[in-house]
């Protein structure tokens, strides 16, 4: 059986979509245009934003979706954290500030992207978007249904887009937050999380009727790949957010000595 495990779905919207973004990504910020555009072009951008569409890529065609697809929650759960945690920063980070300041620049459009956008706003959209997805009526849908699961992998990528926005954006006209601010931000996400992964972590029994049936891998039990999966979840979650949280702790630190310095 292990010998099936490895294959790769090469699913003709996923691929055709992104790569059609990637292709308006390099048309935005000028890579296709004349050759004097090109010292505003900052390959390191151009590195973090491809690196987010190949985790996707990797995320929704590779044999960690079949796994995820056809075998273990856990899996499903390794996936879910690369398409909310890694790739969305990444993307984020890709995009140079000028992209989104020649496009939002009037005061009016200013002022109604920064409400969309709100820090409180956005960190309930995520968070409704992830909890609702993980109630077992639903997550049993997603997994028996493929254009239910396309659509629930593309509303996680957009709400943890709009997630991530406030700590990683680089435009002037709408600015990261503070750094303290960031950090109780990234904080109360890690909370946040805990009701999902408590429910699926410590549950004596499978929550998702899909996944008791799947056969297993790796002599995983149903109700201990489910356990994984929850640790997964939480563990990956933990890790990322104490290492933001340490590094805007120190960010804010040298900016706040540079400023008594000046």
């Amino acid at each position: 059986m292990h010998s099936e495990i490895w294959v790769w779905h090469w699913h003709i919207e996923i691929l055709l979509g992104l790569s059609l973004a990637q292709i308006i990504y390099l048309y935005l910020i000028g890579a296709f245009g004349p050759e004097n555009n090109s010292k505003e072009i900052n390959s390191k951008e151009i590195i973090y934003f491809t690196f987010g569409i190949l985790i996707i890529f990797l995320c929704t065609v590779s044999p960690l979706h079949h796994i995820a697809d056809n075998y273990l929650f856990s899996a499903h759960m390794l996936q879910h954290v690369f398409l909310t945690l890694i790739a969305p920063p990444l993307l984020i980070l890709g995009m140079p500030g000028r992209l989104i300041d020649t496009q939002i620049k009037s005061p009016k459009q200013i002022l109604i992207f920064k409400k969309l956008l709100h820090p409180i706003t956005i960190f309930f959209i995520f968070n409704l978007t992830f909890s609702i997805w993980h109630m077992p009526i639903l997550y049993n849908l997603s997994v028996t249904n493929h254009s239910v699961h396309v659509f629930e992998h593309f509303t996680f990528i957009f709400s943890a887009f709009l997630m991530w926005w406030p700590i990683f954006n680089k435009s002037k006209n709408l600015p990261r937050i503070s750094f303290p601010a960031q950090m109780i931000y990234i904080f109360l996400l890690s909370v946040a999380q805990i009701i999902v992964f408590g429910i699926i972590t410590f549950s004596n029994s499978p929550i998702y009727e899909y996944y008791a049936n799947t056969p297993k891998l790796w002599n995983l039990t149903p109700l201990i790949d489910q356990q994984l999966g929850g640790i997964i979840m939480k563990v990956g979650s933990a890790v990322l957010f104490m290492t933001i949280i340490l590094k805007r702790f120190f960010d804010w630190y040298k900016y706040e000595e540079n400023n008594y310095i000046s």
